[in-house]
């Protein structure tokens, strides 16, 4: 089964999600499963086709990993209404089965690439931006991958943003820690404009 287009995607998470910052969210997650989708395309010599329908299938569960979080934030409800409503809406068995794995205390175990991507992008792209939003400029050109270990180890910095997760999802994937932090970054940055994190100045000077 073919995944919904982003658009459709997108249509679903805005129904759901009125929140400015939690669709921001959203977008950076997707960006970091975006990344790793193509970076998989290249590893793996996939034909154009199917890499393009990979990197889809990605972003579109990036998009929706938490567009029910907002109307249904207890863990009785998220991910599992959402599962729901994406089983009713058509979206296939592994785009929902990586949305359910994400939460620790849904039992699905993350054994597939795209699941274990979701599980070590979602929590780093929130630090990621923490970060971003209290730099001088408010922007993602001034954060590395330094930058964020130092945030990990302030534990009252955003402090509802899971560490371990950050550092548990990394190993999962097979990755290394900073090396993981840097590729999320740089993907983030492609979108900063959209995620308000490309900085004051730039905004100022776009404002008419």
């Amino acid at each position: 089964m073919s995944v919904q287009s982003r658009e459709s995607a997108w249509g679903l998470l805005t129904e759901y999600t009125k929140s400015e910052s939690l669709r921001k969210h959203a977008m950076a997650v997707e960006a970091c499963m975006r990344a790793y989708a193509q970076k998989f395309a290249r590893e793996h010599r996939l034909k154009e086709d199917d890499a393009a329908a990979l990197e889809q299938k990605y972003s579109v569960t990036g998009l929706l990993h938490d567009f029910d979080y907002e109307q249904f934030p207890t863990p009785e409800q998220h991910p599992f209404v959402g599962n729901k409503i994406l089983e009713e809406r058509g979206y296939p068995e592994d785009v929902r089965r990586a949305i359910l794995s994400h939460a620790d205390y849904a039992g699905v175990p993350r054994l597939t690439h795209m699941e274990k991507v979701l599980f070590a992008s979602d929590e780093l792209a929130g630090l990621i931006t923490a970060t971003a939003l209290v730099k001088p400029s408010r922007s993602l050109a001034e954060v590395d991958a330094k930058s964020i270990r130092k945030k990990m180890k302030d534990k009252a910095f955003a402090r509802s943003v899971s560490r371990d997760d950050i550092t548990n999802g990394a190993a999962d994937l097979g990755v290394d820690l900073d090396e993981h932090i840097a590729f999320c970054i740089e993907a983030m940055k492609k979108i900063a404009g959209e995620l308000g994190l490309a900085g004051v100045a730039q905004s100022t000077a776009q404002t008419p």
